[in-house]
C-alpha cells in the first residue's frame, strides 16, 4: 500500500455519496478529511456515517483547507470548472465528475488553469474501468481481432431522468451520450472525425417539450478508416442495457450485460433468467472503486492519470456535433466543433 492521500469531497448527492463511501470503506489509501455541500443537512449526514472531520456548506472552505491534497468534485455541473480553476490555483490535484463544463470556452479556462499549476486532472468516465470493458479494450489493442472495421455500442438507461434534471444537464448527448462518446474513443484506440445523427422523442413528449431527445442513433466515422454506431434510449423495460462489439478482419469481441446472479430456468416452454442489473449505480459499483482508486494512486505516486481533461472536452465537443448533425440532418465534422 502507498502513501495515505488527504481528500475533500464536494458535492454529497447520489454520485458524491457514492465516492464518499468506496473512499472511506475500500480504498485505504484515501483519508476523507473535509466533506461539502450546499445542503448543509446532507454533509453532516454523510460527514457522520464515515467519521469525517470537517463539514462545510461552502466548497471553497475545503478548496482551501490546509490538509487537503486532492479534490473530489461531484457537485452540480455548473460549478465543475470553477471549482476546477480554484483547486488548481489552490495546488491540489482534481477529480471531477463528467461534464467539466457545457461550454468549451469554460473548459479551456479550467484546463490552462489546471496546466499553469501544473497539478493532476481526471475527468469521471467510470466505464473505462469496467473490467469487461477493460478486458474487450486490452483484446482489441492485442490485436486479437485483427484491424477494428465496426464498433456497436448499445446504452440504454431504465428509465428517464426528471424533467427538471434534463432542462440543466445539457440534453442526452451531453448527459448520457457523453459516456459511449468516450467509450468509443477508448475501445478504438482513434479518434473520431464525424458524425451523424437520428433521434427523436418516443418515451415521453415532455421530453420534447424541455427541447431535448430520449432516443437516438450516431453513425460514427474514425481517423483510421473504422465505423461505429451508438444506439441509446431513455427507457429499457427490461433493466440497464450496455453492450459493446468490436468487429475485425479476423474476428469479433464483444460484452455483455450483467445480472444479480447467473442462474438460469428452462422448462418445456421457456429458458428464463432474472433480469439486468437495473441502473448504472449497481451495474458500474466495481468500475466507480476502481477508478477511484486510479486517481488516488496517481496522486501517491506522482503520475498522470489515464483520464485527462482533453478527454473530457473531446467528449463534449463530439455531444455539441452530435447535436448539430440532428439538427441540420447531415454528418459533422468535429473538426468544426473543437473550437471555443
Amino acid at each position: 500500500m502507498g502513501r495515505t492521500v488527504n481528500v475533500g469531497v464536494i458535492g454529497v448527492g447520489r454520485i458524491g455519496a457514492l465516492h464518499l463511501r468506496h473512499l472511506a470503506t475500500r480504498i485505504p489509501e484515501a483519508h476523507v478529511v473535509a466533506v461539502a455541500d450546499v445542503r448543509a443537512d446532507i454533509a453532516r449526514q454523510q460527514a457522520a456515517a464515515y467519521g469525517v472531520p470537517e463539514v462545510y456548506e461552502d466548497a471553497m472552505r475545503v478548496v482551501s483547507h490546509p490538509e487537503v491534497e486532492a479534490v473530489v468534485v461531484c457537485s452540480s455541473t455548473d460549478t465543475h470548472a470553477d471549482l476546477i480553476k480554484a483547486a488548481a490555483e489552490a495546488g491540489k490535484d482534481i477529480f471531477c465528475e463528467k461534464p467539466i463544463d457545457l461550454d468549451l470556452d469554460r473548459i479551456d479556462a479550467a484546463l490552462e488553469a489546471v496546466s499553469d499549476a501544473g497539478v493532476r486532472l481526471m475527468v469521471g468516465f467510470n466505464r473505462r474501468f469496467d473490467r469487461d470493458f477493460r478486458r474487450a479494450k486490452e483484446l482489441v489493442e492485442g490485436g486479437a481481432i485483427g484491424k477494428p472495421e465496426l464498433l456497436h455500442i448499445i446504452s440504454r438507461d431504465p428509465s428517464p431522468p426528471p424533467l427538471e434534471y434534463l432542462k440543466v444537464s445539457g440534453g442526452i448527448f451531453l448527459d448520457m451520450t457523453i459516456h459511449d462518446f468516450d467509450m468509443a474513443r477508448y475501445l478504438m484506440g482513434s479518434e473520431i472525425v464525424e458524425v451523424y445523427t437520428a433521434g427523436g422523442v418516443m418515451v415521453d413528449p415532455a421530453i420534447a417539450e424541455v427541447g431535448d431527445l430520449d432516443t437516438v442513433v450516431i453513425t460514427l466515422r474514425f481517423a483510421n478508416g473504422a465505423i461505429g454506431t451508438i444506439d441509446n434510449s431513455r427507457r429499457a423495460a427490461y433493466g440497464y442495457d450496455q453492450r459493446v462489439e468490436v468487429f475485425g478482419s479476423q474476428g469479433v469481441v464483444r460484452t455483455e450485460n450483467e445480472y444479480p446472479n447467473t442462474v438460469w430456468l428452462a422448462d418445456s416452454q421457456n429458458v428464463r433468467r432474472d433480469l439486468p442489473l437495473h441502473f448504472f449505480m449497481e451495474r458500474y459499483v466495481e468500475a466507480y472503486v476502481e477508478e477511484m482508486q486510479t486517481f488516488i494512486r496517481c496522486v501517491a505516486e506522482d503520475r498522470e492519470p489515464p483520464v485527462t481533461g482533453e478527454d473530457g472536452r473531446i467528449a463534449i465537443a463530439l455531444g455539441m456535433a452530435a447535436r448539430r448533425s440532428y439538427e441540420a440532418s447531415r454528418p459533422v465534422s468535429l473538426a468544426d466543433h473543437m473550437s471555443s
